[in-house]
């Protein structure tokens, strides 16, 4: 399982990695989709590297469809998360500092269903965000979704 490791510029000993997270609400504005992973088994945004020749929108898109079977369409951009004092340790030794964008999307079509890289899907509410077991740095992405800014926030 990757882990993360905080200090003064840790970042440098990594390599740059970008990627983008999805957030979605219900309907009701009061709780947003997460889904469990499969190989780690914790709970996260939809999410996933931009992968060479496609937009941020565009990987955000794709990351969605494959891990939740949704169709999203872009509506705002959250935030830019660049923490130069956070590295990402994956087991096989890779280390990562990670530039993720994390947006705000609508379905626009599809099933909600579970994918070979996803257990368990949910939606949950502001509240219930302490209480399960978060992908890595996913929390402070969830907590600037439910500010309902207007700008981006740039971390």
């Amino acid at each position: 399982m990757a882990k993360v490791i905080y200090g003064e510029r840790i970042g440098r000993s990594g390599r740059i990695s970008t990627g983008c997270s999805a957030v979605i609400f219900d309907d009701t504005r009061q709780k947003i989709l997460l889904t469990r992973r499969a190989d780690n088994n914790r709970w996260c945004l939809p999410s996933g590297r931009i992968e060479a020749g496609e937009s941020a929108t565009e990987a955000c898109v794709r990351e969605v469809l494959e891990e939740t079977g949704l169709k999203t369409e872009i509506i705002k951009l959250i935030g830019v998360y660049s923490n130069p004092h956070q590295l990402i340790e994956y087991p096989d030794g890779n280390r990562i500092h990670l530039i993720s964008l994390c947006f705000e999307t609508r379905t626009i079509g599809g099933e909600l269903t579970v994918s070979g890289e996803t257990t368990k899907f949910g939606y949950f509410g502001f509240d219930e965000i302490d209480s399960i077991d978060l992908l890595l740095n996913h929390r402070e992405r969830i907590v600037d979704a439910f500010a309902q800014n207007t700008t981006a926030f740039i971390r």
